[in-house]
């Protein structure tokens, strides 16, 4: 283990291992989900495949060392989820609208939104946030700039597309990912 390994505290705790934990939470609760029982042995036999895959990954470095999993950290989490569902559910109407609709009318189109978000992997969380909403697809994702194929772009200018589509999930992802 090498200095470069070692976080500026005095236990010399590795700064990897604070990804260790934040990607084993994530591929412990995608297990338990996929499984959807909460039966001894799938929750030992899970904490048995992930923790090892989450130690090898975290180990190698990369983006999970840098999520705050802070008190301010998780409420901003849970905010974002809160704040997905709702967003989720809305494009939902939406898209009934369009369908049920006796004639469609839409203008497909592409927009190009800028993001405040500084990492790549709090981009790439909004990207297949907005991706996931239907409606709304990420085509390209380069630096801070993301390209949404909107399912009606009619009357939509980019500053108001930015603050409808991107604004409501980037204050979250602000404070967990930076």
């Amino acid at each position: 283990m090498g200095q470069a390994d070692l976080d500026d505290n005095a236990a010399g705790i590795p700064s990897w291992s604070h990804g260790l934990i934040s990607l084993w939470a994530v591929l412990f609760v995608v297990w338990m989900v996929a499984n959807s029982t909460v039966a001894t042995v799938v929750v030992l036999l899970g904490a048995a495949i992930t923790l090892p895959i989450a130690w090898i990954l975290a180990a190698s470095g990369g983006t999970w060392n840098r999520i705050r999993w802070t008190p301010d950290g998780l409420l901003h989490f849970s905010l974002y989820g809160a704040t997905f569902l709702v967003e989720l559910v809305k494009a939902n109407i939406a898209m009934m609208r369009y369908v049920y609709a006796p004639r469609i009318d839409i203008k497909p189109g592409i927009v190009k939104v800028r993001t405040r978000l500084k990492s790549p992997i709090g981009r790439l969380a909004l990207a297949n946030t907005i991706a996931l909403t239907p409606g709304s697809l990420v085509m390209e994702l380069r630096g801070d700039t993301l390209f949404i194929h909107l399912l009606d772009i009619d009357g939509i200018d980019a500053d108001a597309t930015t603050d409808a589509i991107v604004r409501p999930f980037e204050r979250h992802l602000e404070h967990v990912f930076g």
